[in-house]
């Protein structure tokens, strides 16, 4: 998979798509609440299989932290460790800016993948878009 920061409309609407499929479609968050006013200030990342855009993150600055944002894979191309890919990629962006913390909101179910690659709960689970999640950190070397 190739990961690229979005730079032009042509790729950000490519993130959006992904976005779309696996949050609106697949998991039927709300479209008002998956495209925000965030997004027009966030490094947004889209991952190509080829042409086709397989997976999407979002990353902002908040509080010190490099916050990763709406990290997701198309359920065709799950399983080939794309996430991981999206999430280092995230993370070197983060040091780039000169960040060495990162945190995120994770699904409750994706808590035990977010773990193995080095992310720590900080927080009781509670409800986002009416999913379960889970606040999680790590800090960066």
């Amino acid at each position: 998979m190739d990961i690229l920061k979005v730079s032009n409309s042509v790729q950000k609407d490519d993130a959006y798509h992904v976005r779309r499929v696996v949050f609106v479609d697949e998991q039927k968050v709300p479209e008002e609440l998956e495209i925000d006013e965030f997004d027009d200030t966030a490094i947004h990342l889209v991952g190509y299989e080829g042409e086709q855009p397989v997976a999407a993150s979002r990353l902002r600055f908040v509080e010190g932290y490099g916050k990763l944002e709406r990290i997701c894979v198309t359920k065709e191309q799950r399983g080939r460790s794309y996430g991981k890919q999206i999430i280092k990629a995230m993370e070197e962006v983060i040091r780039e800016h000169g960040y060495s913390k990162a945190k995120l909101n994770a699904q409750t179910h994706a808590e035990e993948f977010y773990e193995s690659i080095g992310y720590l709960t900080v927080s009781g689970e509670f409800l986002d878009a009416g999913i379960p999640h889970v606040t999680m950190t790590k800090s960066l070397p």
